[in-house]
């Protein structure tokens, strides 16, 4: 039986109440996921060695090898007591030396073939230590959403073969202790997030997939290992910021370091190369800012804010100019819903649709809400189309600062609100309010300068609201349209610029 998911308050793992390592007996057994492609055999032979010396009895895990298109075929296993299976996939289309081209999909193999419900990930090139699987695996016993994260060091194993590993006095810290070695990564990171348990936005940033926990029906709700990043690195960057974003628990496991046999610096233009590549592809999904820029004309697949705008029972033309204005937003890495009410008439849709139905960055209401078809959006922003505010998200967002969540509300009851994804998935998970895992904060409406939008003017407009014309000419303004595109714009709204101008200027 699964445990409960985290309730702490923000990614403070320290609140959880779990065994301590020394005393930790595992009741749950687990699945270690081996991925490998051309790995030699002495190599894979003093990772199994290390597997053998688990304090965990055998009989409490298994270890599924996938086999990712090796040449010849991995079909015989070096000689080892452990519970083996071994899973073959054929190589695909990226079969080169840069490539691991199918790193996720092998690990996603080797979970359908996993017998158990704890998942540890280790690559075919490491070697841990005898309490590396109870160290990842009492906080799996723990909580349900938590991610595992442990640390990494490489070494020079030049000499050194697996029944040296299985016959050391000590650990393997001992042994390799006199060999050429990279110290382990990420402890500046560490230092400064006070090991993650900080109100930094970016924990996913130490996840490495080559030692690495999760719980399998954690990793299918993440949806497991994107597929997309075909080269070396950031797949496991990437998972591990949904995993975040979607209200899991990030825990270094600092102790005990696994060893990655060989220096870093090993194929190291090979590994730049791919990592240069595979950048690109994380932009698209890390709704982050160091892996995108904010650009005019830029859309990601996955947008870093989603904007849902209530149409509730405003009139069409003040329901467009609210859009209008939160698409010409000083953010642009967005995307905007329009819920409408379930009875809605059909020409009210029909005139909505019409206005926005190729618009890539608009949903007409949506089937789905805004947490199912954006789960790994950083930012969720709730506004009625009544309400009225230049650069609203902008300012939402620097009021916000590293609270959960933030509200300002008008004199009238409208409200406005922004809130952080992992927020709102735990919440979803545990049926607690948001405000049980963060600061929750309250917005004068006054420093987010909100209005109420009057009628719309259709006279003025031509049968559009001023608001309206105005954010439609700052959007072609600021979409670079030129003078020529500015001269069309105020021929065929005078009227409404000039309005909008006195407004602007009182």
């Amino acid at each position: 039986m699964d445990p409960q998911p985290n309730s702490v308050w923000y990614n403070d793992w320290r609140q959880v109440d779990v065994e301590p390592l020394e005393t930790f007996t595992p009741t749950q057994p687990v699945s270690v996921i081996v991925p490998c492609r051309q790995t030699p055999a002495a190599m894979l032979a003093r990772t199994l060695a290390s597997l053998e010396g688990q304090a965990c009895p055998r009989s409490m895990f298994e270890v599924i090898i996938v086999d990712d298109g090796s040449d010849p075929p991995l079909t015989r296993l070096p000689s080892t007591p452990l519970d083996v299976k071994i899973v073959r996939r054929e190589r695909g289309v990226f079969g080169t030396a840069l490539t691991r081209s199918t790193a996720g999909q092998a690990r996603d193999a080797g979970v359908r073939a996993a017998a158990h419900d704890i998942l540890l990930f280790v690559d075919s090139t490491m070697l841990v230590e005898a309490d590396w699987m109870a160290a990842h695996s009492r906080w799996h016993h723990a909580v349900s959403d938590a991610l595992t994260v442990g640390v990494r060091a490489h070494v020079d194993v030049t000499g050194l073969d697996a029944e040296m590993i299985r016959s050391r006095p000590g650990t393997l810290q001992r042994l390799l202790s006199d060999r050429p070695a990279d110290p382990p990564r990420y402890e500046r990171q560490l230092a400064e997030t006070d090991d993650l348990t900080s109100r930094a936005d970016d924990p996913f940033q130490m996840v490495v997939a080559g030692n690495l926990g999760i719980r399998k029906r954690f990793y299918r709700e993440l949806g497991g290992f994107e597929e997309s990043f075909t080269f070396w690195g950031f797949e496991d960057v990437e998972l591990g910021y949904r995993a975040y974003t979607g209200g899991g628990l990030l825990v270094p496991v600092r102790h005990p370091v696994a060893w990655r046999q060989g220096r870093w610096r090993d194929g190291r233009d090979a590994k730049l190369r791919s990592t240069r590549i595979q950048r690109g592809i994380a932009a698209q999904f890390i709704a982050d800012p160091w892996y995108r820029d904010d650009r005019p004309g830029r859309i990601f697949t996955v947008p870093r804010y989603v904007v849902t705008v209530d149409a509730g029972r405003c009139p069409v033309q003040q329901v467009i100019g609210a859009v209008d204005n939160v698409l010409t937003d000083r953010v642009r890495d967005l995307v905007v819903r329009i819920e409408v009410d379930a009875g809605e008439d059909d020409e009210r849709l029909i005139r909505l649709r019409a206005e926005f139905g190729r618009d890539a960055r608009v949903r007409v209401a949506p089937e789905r809400n805004a947490l199912d078809a954006f789960p790994a959006s950083a930012f969720h922003v709730a506004l009625p189309a009544a309400v009225v505010a230049r650069n609203l998200v902008y300012r939402l967002r620097r009021k916000l600062g590293d609270a959960a969540t933030a509200a300002s509300i008008l004199p009238g009851g409208a409200a406005v609100s922004i809130t952080r994804a992992w927020a709102l998935h735990r919440a979803r998970r545990t049926g607690k309010e948001v405000a049980a895992f963060g600061e929750a904060r309250t917005i004068p409406a006054a420093a987010l300068k909100l209005t109420a939008a009057g009628p719309p003017d259709h006279a003025a407009s031509g049968g559009r609201s001023v608001a309206s014309c105005a954010a439609r000419w700052r959007r072609r303004m600021g979409n670079g349209g030129g003078l020529r595109e500015a001269w069309s714009v105020l021929k065929r709204r005078k009227v409404t610029v000039w309005r909008w101008m006195v407004e602007k200027l009182q």
